[in-house]
């Protein structure tokens, strides 16, 4: 009779102190605190979209599930979870209709065709944003016309200069886009806050229209139009211990790093005058490092093979966004981390777990 493997002999696991559907469903939170966000300045079009594909995900979920486990898999917010991230990384003014077919992707091929939860190589709404991505282009760059972001990297594409290296300041100084920041008294208000109390104490002083990014109604992504709610839940989800809160830190550093050193040279600047701010608050930073980098069933699982693969996807991230000039770089960078994932669990279990478990 074969004796049961010891932990160290057994395949690699995290361990996260919630259980699954209690971490779903406060990824649910967090990402419907930004979808509210972004529909309370778009009369609801941000709403309309994540609840198409929030219909579309749980009517797929049943028809693959219903008959052998009832209620059970809709119960766990698996589904829920996957459509609303799903949603943020979808642009505002796409139609509803690519919302549904995208939710369906999701959760149809991306999960259930390699097994469920747990088994698939990628997280299921970065699986359906893809799928709408790279079907229709066209139509997706269309939706986000008008942006900031697209028109900045348009206008890059031109040679276009200015701004002392920072983005904002380009998109200001070039006319092409007109910030609320400039004149909002919310702006204002909170910028005198922060620039009398705490900037003043390292002699800085935070310029106008950061705190307008955090509440943006220019046409974007749900996550960066619902950027100050989507940093709450976000908050909320590391007060709960639902994963591993050094991952995100880790990525927004090095990605950070990486802007302040290298980020200004598109946008005129030189070397270590990047902004850090703006790479932060626009371009689904936040949703990358916070809801995919994250995510614990389709990463590593030792810290080694997790610090690793956050590393790697920062630098991608900024890679493909500051030198290849695609505005949601950050979200081909975790794809592309996800793809290598099967080969990182099989070096893990082969290196950090049998042969510990060899020699105890």
């Amino acid at each position: 009779m074969r004796e049961k493997k010891t932990p160290l002999e057994q395949e690699p696991q995290i361990n996260i102190s919630r259980s699954t559907s209690g971490r779903m469903w406060l990824i649910c939170f967090c990402a419907g605190l930004g979808v509210i966000q972004s529909g309370l300045s778009d009369s609801g079009a941000s709403l309309l979209i994540a609840l198409t594909a929030l219909v579309s995900a749980v009517l797929t979920e049943l028809l693959l599930t219903y008959k052998k486990s009832g209620l059970e898999k809709i119960k766990d917010g698996s589904a829920a979870a996957s459509a609303l991230v799903f949603s943020l990384l979808l642009p505002n003014d796409i139609h509803p209709v690519y919302a549904g077919l995208g939710a369906a992707f999701a959760l149809g091929v991306v999960k259930h065709s390699f097994g469920g939860l747990g088994s698939n190589w990628v997280n299921p709404g970065l699986g359906g944003w893809l799928f709408v991505r790279l079907s229709w282009p066209s139509f997706f760059v269309r939706a986000l016309e008008g942006s900031p972001l697209s028109i900045l990297h348009e206008s890059l594409r031109g040679e276009l200069s200015g701004g002392q290296g920072s983005p904002l300041g380009l998109l200001k100084t070039s006319g092409l886009v007109q910030f609320p920041g400039d004149a909002s008294p919310l702006d204002g208000l909170i910028r005198s806050f922060l620039n009398n109390w705490i900037f003043s104490i390292t002699g800085t002083e935070l310029p106008a229209g950061y705190i307008d990014l955090l509440v943006s109604r220019s046409p974007g992504i749900i996550a960066d139009r619902g950027l100050l709610a989507l940093i709450l839940g976000t908050i909320i989800i590391a007060a709960s211990r639902v994963g591993r809160a050094w991952i995100p830190a880790v990525f927004l550093g090095v990605f950070g790093f990486l802007v302040r050193v290298f980020g200004a040279l598109p946008y005129g600047g030189m070397s270590g005058q990047g902004d850090v701010l703006f790479g932060f608050f626009s371009g689904g930073t936040f949703a990358a490092a916070f809801l995919l980098a994250a995510e614990p069933a389709t990463g590593a699982k030792s810290n080694t093979g997790v610090l690793c693969s956050v590393i790697i996807g920062a630098i991608l991230a900024w890679f493909f966004r500051y030198q290849g000039l695609e505005p949601y770089g950050a979200f081909f960078a975790a794809a592309l981390v996800n793809a290598f994932t099967p080969l990182i669990r099989s070096f893990e279990g082969r290196r950090f777990y049998a042969s510990r478990g060899r020699t105890s």
